[in-house]
């Protein structure tokens, strides 16, 4: 039986526990009825059933924390522009199977569990500054509803990422609140199509300061504490330390998410590692490192080992 929403279980129990009530409150008392065995003592009503508390949800993989017992390798892309990464280079059921299969890869690398995950552009960069001239698209519901519910069918967590253009964070993560109410969605946030006034994509490295992801990743500890959800992702991307001003500002005390630092730069392997070890530089406590493997632009792309041979060894992978 499903479960009872937790409105209707609520009046279901006030209903139990209100029929041995009077109506009017005037009435008089019923008179007992004499049982069987001629005794008139009257006889305690029966206690109510209780009814049942909805259990709080849980991550996949079970518990409420995504660290440190898991570890999440995720396809990162567009649901209808296969060229902005690997998640759409197919359909949702086939996206499913490509994430289960990269995660297969890790699991002898690890002890923890690793979760099979998806990244998806949900707001896109767009070099037109469209009808509100912010440049930056949303992705139609349509396109991304299947995606959303396959992940959900088969247990693979989801991180929506937001590419804002003029238009700020908070703003646009609100559009997505139905989804970011569900357990195993996250959020990402990536500063390198956050544009400044005046700014057009492509011409330059957009930005985002401290005060900006703390007004968003406090909307969505409080959105997560509301609806009682376990702890959810939010990832920063950067590549470049001026990304992300004033970077030692950033709260972590919400205990409701979990920062993560995604390091997607692509090149050489030299190149990659010294874009990795940059931006640990004067990293403020508790916020987790990233990784990210890109299939075409990599020289070469790191394999599974060698990605969890990095130091420190990354929580959240992902495929573009």
């Amino acid at each position: 039986m499903p479960r009872l929403p937790r409105a209707i279980a609520a009046l279901m129990a006030a209903a139990v526990m209100f029929a041995g009530c009077s109506a009017d409150p005037s009435a008089a008392p019923a008179e007992s009825t004499p049982s069987s065995t001629g005794d008139n003592t009257a006889q305690p009503s029966p206690e109510p059933t209780p009814t049942p508390t909805e259990e709080p949800p849980e991550l996949i993989g079970g518990g409420t924390e995504l660290f440190p017992d898991k570890r999440f390798i995720a396809l990162y892309g567009h649901p209808t522009y296969p060229e902005l990464g690997a998640l759409g280079e197919q359909g949702p059921e086939e996206a499913v199977e490509r994430a289960k299969d990269l995660a297969e890869y890790y699991e002898k690398h690890t002890d923890a569990k690793i979760i099979p995950s998806f990244e998806i552009i949900v707001t896109m960069a767009s070099a037109a500054p469209g009808n509100d001239g912010n440049y930056s698209a949303v992705v139609d519901f349509d396109d991304l509803d299947p995606y959303i519910e396959a992940a959900e069918e088969h247990d693979v967590y989801v991180v929506l990422d937001l590419q804002p253009g003029h238009n700020d964070f908070l703003t646009q993560a609100k559009l997505f609140e139905d989804y970011l109410k569900e357990p195993n969605v996250g959020l990402a946030l990536d500063p390198e199509w956050r544009l400044a006034p005046g700014q057009v994509h492509m011409q330059q490295i957009g930005s985002v300061d401290a005060a900006e992801i703390n007004e968003t990743t406090e909307w969505l500890a409080e959105l997560t504490a509301e609806h009682e959800l376990p702890q959810k992702m939010v990832i920063l991307h950067q590549f470049q330390l001026a990304m992300i001003q004033d970077r030692e500002e950033i709260n972590t005390d919400h205990s409701e998410l979990a920062i993560v630092l995604h390091a997607d730069g692509h090149g050489t392997a030299e190149q990659k590692l010294d874009t990795w070890e940059a931006l640990q530089r004067d990293l403020p406590d508790d916020i987790y490192m990233a990784w990210k493997n890109f299939y075409r632009q990599d020289n070469p792309m790191f394999s599974p080992k060698e990605t969890f041979e990095v130091e420190p060894k990354p929580w959240f992978v992902s495929y573009q």
